[in-house]
């Protein structure tokens, strides 16, 4: 069941089939949610609510064509598709009784006897069968394709309205046809059919809807002719550019008027008429004039026109029913221009009807479910569903709880900015969700009292909209493209510029580099811009883009979207913005944290090795550029982050402060292998190095030495000009003794300077410390020590321009 939302409005409840527009039911999702999450009165009452309904197995296969209760008012009869059938449903029961299938569609049927056991039925074959109790009794035929069907129970008569100017007549009492009643227009103009047959239930007279000419004949059944017709005020209801536009092409004259729906008042005075614009007017049958007419407003034709009747609850009589196939609206006949009520069914409209005698509407349609509807402001229910009366109560009471069309909705931020929150757990408040409903009263007076310049803000606000709009059509002066709208979030445009800059430039190098061809293969040595290469840090693709792109051009033009950088969230998100903010506020460089020290260390070590070399000795120099060994140390160990942060940072005093720091701190020799220019004066390792050259060991010897060499050793002698000469006679022992370059008996042997010296088997020593063979054979040479380096080494760098530079 669902009823209307507006508490003043008159309510409409569906109790079967699909909620209309113009009504709400429960959704199904928070029935069952209420349904799992609580157990009690109110939940069990909303469910029984949202699936309640009135007639069981109250629909059809496809669509239904036509609904009608019986007199008696204890059954309801419908016809539909697909397979054609026809339903019979025990009201009393509210449940289906039988159906019953037919040959053909139904195009309209009548209730013979006061009960359901006797009907008849036009088909869409040209076809009229008869249904008894047991089932189909009797087929027959007419000669034209049948649109309406009446009964005129004193003379037993079924009127057929046809295509063509006939009204054929079948007399159920002889079992024959008799002469049809033939139409001929008010100066014998061809008709092109009958769409509706009406018999006042209080003279008898037939009425005859005709097509095309717009008019409704009056024929009395006594002398089987015509005693009057009705012309419709075709000025009044076609359209203004209609009257001289033909309907279709090739067709002469302009779009017919034709009548639809015709309906008789039980008084037997008053007719309604509905046209095929969707017009209904009404008549006296003793003037030519309409009293009233109602537009439904889609230009559709009228398919049902009925005069509500009741009793002593009714609204009142002299209400009309009409409907197209998108809308059914209920009016007085005395201000046709105010709605009693209007719904829009869910599915497009076949067939209503009304209920004598209360307030339900049942209504075929194009959808599977048969939609009813209840309007307690209409008339009571009926006999056979009076427990109707105590769910509209208990759903008006619901209604009025839950309906807020008075109040406003406001979260709770909204709500301490207005200074409310003091309400909350009062009845003031209305807590919803994740907020509260407050009365417009009381929200407009919070509002005006928390800001009295609400309305000049508003205005203002309003006055520089309207100045903005009126100066986009002058002629502007051309900015940098998406610059030019860059209202608010300028920080952010900025970066994103910058972005883009670095992506074009490393896209241009990158460029370059491909395009360029090397004229020969050499070793790399530049170790400048290898570090930039190494350290530049690609930049994001297309980050100007934004600021270019529709989607996001709120963000820098709308206040609403601006980034607060004073907020918690921003500085959680963004740290070293904020403190490198706060330090240019106060002017003073903020304490570094350990970690930022070692950085710190870690990049002046890596970054200058070599600024205390200039101002030491040449003999630390040479001592600490003694080793040339790829496991003693790398020559590049630079950490690269902290370059960078260092770099993009450019705070000036940081700097500062990391060079103050260098000249305090003791100066430490950069642990650098490179290979040696000169020989070695290393006293504490061997006295001979067998890799220097003769004049390097030449002059390792002190003059002393020498001249005590010259003196002693008859196979060195000076020459003119400073040279040195030195001859010797190499001798070797065949039997594997120890090579010795002293004579026998000269008293040296074995002794060197008064020290012993230790001779090595296989080495023979000649001239001025120079030895010849002696490979120690437990030492194997491997390929690199045998023929000398081919190739770089790896994992460290070799020397240079700028370390060259620093020597």
């Amino acid at each position: 069941m669902s009823v209307a939302l507006d508490p003043s409005a008159v309510k409409v409840y569906t109790v079967n089939g699909e909620a209309s527009g113009s009504s709400s039911s429960l959704p199904d999702w928070l029935t069952r949610k209420r349904q799992a999450n609580g157990k009690g009165k109110r939940v069990i009452r909303e469910q029984i609510e949202g699936i309640v309904e009135l007639i069981q197995h109250f629909d059809f296969p496809e669509a239904s064509n036509k609904v009608k209760t019986t007199r008696d008012g204890h059954h309801a009869i419908a016809t539909g598709t697909y397979k054609p059938q026809i339903r019979t449903w025990d009201l009393d029961q509210l449940s289906l009784k039988f159906e019953r299938h037919t040959d053909a569609e139904n195009v309209d049927f009548v209730m013979l006897s006061d009960d359901w056991t006797k009907s008849i039925h036009l088909q869409n074959d040209r076809s009229v069968e008869l249904h008894t109790q047991g089932g189909f009794h009797y087929r027959t035929r007419i000669p034209r394709f049948g649109r309406a069907l009446a009964y005129h129970f004193p003379s037993c008569d079924a009127l057929f309205a046809a295509s063509g100017p006939e009204v054929f007549r079948l007399n159920l009492d002889q079992g024959r046809f008799l002469n049809p009643l033939v139409l001929q227009g008010e100066g014998g103009e061809e008709i092109a059919g009958v769409n509706v047959v009406d018999i006042n239930p209080a003279h008898q007279l037939f009425g005859f809807g005709v097509e095309g000419n717009g008019t409704v004949e009056f024929w009395d059944p006594r002398s089987r002719s015509r005693v009057g017709i009705l012309h419709l005020p075709r000025d009044r209801l076609m359209p203004m550019n209609s009257l001289s536009v033909s309907a279709l092409p090739g067709v002469d004259g302009p779009i017919p008027l034709s009548v639809t729906a015709l309906s008789s008042r039980p008084d037997g005075l008053s007719y309604a008429v509905g046209t095929s614009t969707g017009h209904t007017l009404l008549y006296d049958i003793r003037s030519a004039r309409h009293l009233a007419i109602k537009d439904q407003g889609y230009g559709l034709p009228v398919k049902n026109v009925q005069w509500i009747e009741g009793g002593s609850r009714m609204a009142g009589e002299g209400y009309i029913l009409s409907a197209d196939k998108k809308v059914i609206k209920i009016w007085n006949r005395n201000s046709p221009e105010v709605n009693f009520t209007s719904i829009t069914p869910a599915n497009d409209t076949n067939d209503v009807h009304h209920v004598p005698g209360s307030g339900l509407l049942l209504l075929a349609n194009e959808g599977i479910k048969m939609t009813s509807y209840f309007i307690p402001q209409l008339g009571p229910a009926p006999k056979w569903c009076s427990f109707l009366e105590n769910l509209t109560e208990e759903m008006e009471d619901q209604t009025t709880r839950t309906a807020y069309q008075d109040y406003k909705f406001v979260d709770r931020n909204e709500l301490t900015k207005l200074g409310l929150d003091r309400l909350v757990g009062t009845p003031a408040l209305k807590p919803y969700m994740h907020g509260y409903f407050v009365s417009l009263e009381l929200y407009d007076a919070a509002r005006v009292i928390a800001n009295p310049y609400a309305y000049a803000e508003h205005r203002e606000r309003m006055v520089q909209e309207k100045m903005e709009k009126m100066a986009e059509t002058r002629i502007h002066s051309r900015k940098n493209g998406a610059a030019a709208t860059v209202k608010v979030n300028k920080a952010l445009a900025e970066k994103l510029k910058k972005e883009d800059a670095r992506a074009r430039k490393h896209e241009e190098r990158k460029a370059k580099r491909a395009h360029a061809q090397p004229e020969e293969d050499v070793m790399e040595v530049d170790g400048e811009q290898e570090e930039e290469e190494e350290a530049e840090e690609v930049p994001k693709q297309g980050a100007a883009g934004l600021l270019s792109d529709p989607r996001f051009a709120a963000v820098f033009q709308d206040p609403e979207y601006e980034v607060d950088q004073n907020t918690r969230e921003y500085a959680l998100l963004n740290p070293s913005s904020v403190a490198q903010r706060q330090t240019r506020d106060s002017g003073k460089p903020r304490a570094k944290t350990a970690v930022e020290e070692e950085e710190e260390e870690s990049d002046k070590a890596s970054s200058d090795p070599f600024s205390d070399s200039d101002d030491g000795s040449d003999g630390k120099k040479s001592g600490s550029e003694s080793e040339d060994s790829d496991d003693a140390g790398k020559l590049w160990q630079d950490n690269i982050s902290a370059r960078i942060a260092a770099r993009d940072s450019g705070i000036k005093q940081v700097r500062a402060a990391m060079a103050a720091k260098a000249a305090a701190a003791p100066r430490r020799e950069p642990k650098v292998r490179l290979v040696p220019l000169q020989a070695q004066n290393d006293a504490a390792g061997r006295g001979v190095d067998k890799n220097a050259t003769f004049g390097q060991r030449r002059s390792q010897l002190g003059p002393t030495q020498r001249s005590r060499t010259s003196s002693r050793d008859p196979a060195v002698r000076q020459a003119v000009g400073g040279g040195l000469e030195v001859t010797f006679i190499p001798k070797t022992v065949s039997s594997g003794n120890d090579y010795d370059d002293d004579e026998p008996g000269s008293g040296r042997a074995g002794k060197k300077g008064g020290k012993e010296v230790v001779k090595r088997k296989g080495v023979e020593s000649f001239g001025a410390g120079m030895e010849r063979g002696g490979e120690d054979p437990e030492h194997e040479m491997n390929e690199t020590e045998r023929k000398g380096r081919t190739k770089r080494r790896q994992g460290m760098r070799s020397g240079s321009k700028n370390t060259f530079r620093r020597m």
